[in-house]
Order: structure tokens, then C-alpha cells, then sequence
């Protein structure tokens, strides 16, 4: 058996395949970047600052905000840069990083939409309890859960990720580093980590997603009932965006982590990464600010605020 030298850096061949198209790709993408995290800073400045949004339902979507950020920033300035230079190499720990982040920020993310989906069953199910039900505490220990939950959950797949060994091929076709990635390129056997995936991640991604969607056979029960029209609007405004974020995320998931990547599928695969990745933390604010008459009324109220202050400062 002849000796194989280890590789300790990867090449990211992201968007090599389009080098006339780089300078277009960079403006773009920076565009989104930008446009993703002065909305969602908004969206949390606005829920934090204005007494009226401080319910629970604008308190996970706070953490939403600050998720979606977060979890941008992990691919797009590395994917930035990228595009502007010709060193497209990165090592092994920088990978490993960013493969550690991005899980634990997507993982949260995925719990944190269980929660919400909770949150919207309380509200429309049982509206008396809900100040109760859905109190402070709870809320809080909600959130702390969301966090500490994707945090061992992606502790978990990276520390599993440190016992492969790369020796032969070592570009990812792909902008950023992710453990299908991994899987492809490394030259150790990965049956431990699938296992590991299948038990763990198909027991936590099985029990989110019957939260997230199992309250929803009773929430649309309960709405159908409701007598006025008005009534059942409202009450289907406020699921609408979190049914269509939730519906964009999971088939991102099951495209990206279910469907085999083959050399047919790279594009194909590098435009739902991208989606995936860059496009819906920005789509998440804009859906849920949209329709949202509160969010709009807290945008006014700061604009009038800022307006006053600005006319005594004359």
C-alpha cells in the first residue's frame, strides 16, 4: 500500500466554472449580504426597542433575525472574497469552523421554527392562556433551549467530522464547506458519520418537525371555525409567513442533505446552496415585515421619534 500524503486545505470551486461572470456574481451578492443585515438588525433593533413588539411571538422573531444574520455571515465574506481574488484555498480547521457554524446556526434555526409553530398553536388555539402559557420565562427557556439544542447538535457532527482524513482529491464544488462536502472528498470511511446522522439528526429533525407541523392539523381546525371572515384572515396572516419560511427552509434541507449530488446536479446543487445559504435570510424578513401591520406601525412610530428629535435639535 504506497503512502498518500494528507491534504490540509481545500479549494472552494464555488463559481469557477463562471469566470466572466464573477464582478456580476460579487455585486450581487454583496447587495444581498448588505440588504440581510441592515433588514434583519431592523427587525431586532425594532422588537427590542418598541414596547408594543414585546411579545412572544416578535421575541422569537428576534432570534429569527439574529439566526439569519449569523448564519450568512458564516458563507457570504468568505464567498465575497472569493470572488474577487484567485486564491480560492482553505484550511482544514477554517473549513471545519465554518462547517461547525453553519450546522449549529441552520440546526437552530430548524428548532427555533418548532417553536414558533408552538407559539402560533397557543396563540390561536387557546387565546385565554396565552399570556400565561407563553409567559416571559417560558419564552426565555424556549430560546435558551433552541440555542444550547443546535450548539450540541453541531458539536456533535464536528467532532465526529475531525476523525476523517483527506489524501486525494481536495476541491469542494461548492462556496462553502459543509459535511456532504466532506463526505465526498475524504478518503476515510464515513459509515460511522451517516450513522451518527441518521440517529441523532433523524431523531431531533423527526421530533422538529412534527412540532412544526402537527400543531398546524389543529391550528387550521380551530380558524375553519371561526364565524367572521375577518377572523379567519387574521388568524391565517399570522401562520401564512411562518408556513412559507418553513416550507422554503425544509426544501432546501431535503434538497441539499437527501437528494445524491452527481455531476449532473452540481449547478443544480450550487443554486439551492445558494438559496439556502444567502437568499433565504434575506427572504425571512421580508416575508414575516410584508403583511405585518405591527411591524409597519412600530416603523412609524420610530420615524416620528426620530423627527421630533431631530426638529428640537434645530
Amino acid at each position: 500500500m504506497k503512502n498518500l500524503t494528507k491534504i490540509t486545505e481545500f479549494i472552494l470551486n464555488g463559481f469557477s466554472d463562471h469566470p466572466h461572470h464573477l464582478h456580476f456574481l460579487f455585486v450581487f451578492f454583496f447587495i444581498i449580504y448588505i440588504l440581510t443585515v441592515l433588514i434583519n438588525f431592523l427587525i431586532i433593533f425594532f422588537v427590542f426597542t418598541d414596547s408594543q413588539l414585546h411579545t412572544p411571538m416578535y421575541f422569537f422573531l428576534g432570534n429569527l433575525a439574529f439566526i439569519d444574520v449569523s448564519y450568512s455571515s458564516v458563507t457570504a465574506p468568505r464567498m465575497l472574497l472569493d470572488l474577487v481574488t484567485k486564491n480560492h484555498s482553505i484550511s482544514l480547521p477554517a473549513c471545519t469552523t465554518q462547517v461547525f457554524f453553519f450546522i449549529y446556526l441552520a440546526s437552530a434555526e430548524l428548532f427555533l421554527l418548532s417553536a414558533m409553530s408552538y407559539d402560533r398553536y397557543i396563540a390561536i388555539c387557546h387565546p385565554l392562556h396565552y399570556k400565561q402559557i407563553m409567559s416571559s420565562t417560558v419564552c426565555t427557556q424556549m430560546a435558551s433551549g433552541v440555542w444550547v439544542l443546535g450548539f450540541l447538535y453541531s458539536l456533535v457532527h464536528t467532532l465526529f467530522s475531525l476523525r476523517l482524513t483527506y489524501c486525494g482529491r481536495n476541491a469542494i464544488h461548492n462556496f462553502f464547506c459543509d459535511l456532504p462536502h466532506l463526505f465526498q472528498i475524504s478518503c476515510t470511511d464515513t459509515f460511522i458519520n451517516i450513522v451518527v446522522i441518521l440517529i441523532v439528526g433523524g431523531s431531533l429533525g423527526l421530533g422538529a418537525f412534527g412540532i412544526t407541523f402537527i400543531p398546524y392539523i389543529r391550528i387550521f381546525s380551530t380558524i375553519l371555525k371561526i364565524r367572521s371572515n375577518h377572523g379567519k384572515l387574521k388568524a391565517f396572516s399570522t401562520c401564512t409567513s411562518h408556513l412559507t419560511v418553513v416550507f422554503i427552509f425544509y426544501g432546501s434541507i431535503i434538497f441539499i442533505y437527501f437528494v445524491p449530488t452527481t455531476s449532473n446536479l452540481f449547478i443544480v446543487n450550487k443554486v439551492v446552496s445558494v438559496t439556502y445559504a444567502l437568499i433565504n435570510p434575506l427572504l425571512n424578513p421580508l416575508i414575516y415585515s410584508i403583511r405585518n401591520k405591527d411591524l409597519k406601525e412600530a416603523v412609524k412610530r420610530a420615524m416620528k421619534n426620530w423627527l421630533c428629535v431631530s426638529y428640537r435639535s434645530l
